[in-house]
């Protein structure tokens, strides 16, 4: 089960930017360990994907006070030395009370989601929690236009909608469209992307049924760890497997919701042709963590590849080497992709054909026999012009 961390709600619906949230869920899940986040920006902003400078405004806002209530969610300690020299900041997050609502997100959704992604994600799994019904004006509001002219304002609901299509796409929600109270979509959040993206031979249907009813049993309660054993104080009650059955929410002041049968996922699921399948066979083994667009890029670089005229048997191989002659892969995605796959620095040819590499052929290792015949008959200079009499 992947790690979670609690994220305040404020970070979710405050004045931050959209890449203050990854940047925090990153934080967060480095911090807990005895030592802190030793994590400097340069590594931060490898797995987030996001630029030096974006992770460097995110910390920026994160520590500085916020200007509606004075709190500031980061702290950081430095350790280096007027020289230059020494280690990292130390950074930790601020330890929230239990009564300060907040949500449950995955490590692993920041660096799998974009900002924007993450901050709706964020803010579904708050209103399932919690028991509540968002409407698209309503995750308008949380979202809001960050920059430009129109910041401040809330987001369209056709941008909404765009943003849930594509959290639904990578399977980190499922939607119920119509099923809620009063004709509103039921959203239900994921902890990992339901359905399986890199398999070849994958069997139809995706992630497992989640049951009926909510994740809560009253509304606005405060958001208890999923990974806590209950307590007969709180409501809130979710196990390790992908099973969870509720009954209506009993609130007199409230009417109380329907039932809905959960739909397994129906999307569509990522299909690579057997060619590039060959070719990606040495690295199947990364293949399980990787998000489908990763997936795309590289069976993309693949395909153009062999339509320029690479030999398949070849750049498998060549894969093959890569991955066993590297010892320590801390980022998949993008090794696959700037360094695994990255065709190798053609040599200059005297012959100046397209299949010699340096005096070698491609595909056969032979010796070109063009150059060999141009190094034993060279062509014949030019004639040198003739100077000027003095």
């Amino acid at each position: 089960m992947s790690q979670r961390v609690r994220v305040p709600l404020r970070v979710v619906v405050g004045y931050y930017a959209d890449a203050v949230l990854p940047v925090y869920v990153k934080i967060a899940g480095l911090s807990r360990r005895e030592s802190g986040c030793e994590a400097g920006v340069t590594y931060l902003s490898g797995l987030l994907g996001l630029s030096r400078s974006t992770v460097e405004r995110a910390l920026t806002q994160l520590m500085r006070p916020a200007p509606d209530d004075d709190v500031a969610e980061v702290t950081s300690y430095r350790r280096t030395h007027r020289g230059g020299r020494g280690h990292t900041a130390v950074r930790r997050v601020r330890v929230a009370a239990r009564a300060e609502h907040g949500a449950w997100v995955p490590t692993r959704a920041a660096e799998a989601l974009s900002p924007r992604q993450l901050r709706t994600y964020a803010a579904l799994a708050y209103a399932t929690a919690t028991g509540h019904h968002l409407t698209l004006a309503e995750l308008g509001q949380v979202l809001r236009h960050r920059s430009g002219q129109k910041a401040g304002e809330p987001l369209d609901p056709r941008s909404v909608r765009r943003i849930l299509t594509g959290l639904e796409d990578l399977g980190w929600i499922s939607v119920d469209r119509r099923a809620g109270y009063r004709g509103r979509h039921l959203y239900t959040v994921h902890d990992e992307p339901t359905h399986q993206t890199l398999t070849a031979d994958a069997d139809e249907g995706s992630g497992a049924d989640l049951g009926e009813g909510s994740l809560a049993s009253k509304e606005d309660h405060e958001t208890d760890s999923p990974d806590d054993p209950p307590r007969a104080a709180l409501d809130i009650r979710r196990r390790r497997e992908q099973v969870v059955a509720r009954g209506p929410v009993d609130n007199p002041d409230r009417v109380p919701l329907p039932a809905v049968q959960r739909r397994a996922y129906t999307g569509p699921e990522l299909t690579l042709a057997p060619r590039i399948w060959e070719v990606l066979e040495p690295v199947k083994v990364l293949l399980a963590g990787l998000s489908p667009y990763v997936v795309r890029e590289a069976a993309r670089e693949i395909g153009r590849q062999l339509n320029a005229g690479e030999d398949g048997e070849r750049l498998r191989q060549r894969l093959e080497f890569r991955f066993a002659s590297t010892e320590d892969i801390r980022n998949a995605g993008r090794w696959l992709l700037k360094a695994a796959l990255k065709p190798p620095e053609r040599r200059p040819s005297r012959c100046g054909l397209a299949d010699c590499d340096g005096g070698v052929m491609r595909y056969s290792g032979a010796p070109c026999k063009a150059c060999a015949e141009l190094t034993c008959h060279p062509p014949p200079r030019p004639p040198e012009p003739l100077g000027r009499p003095t």
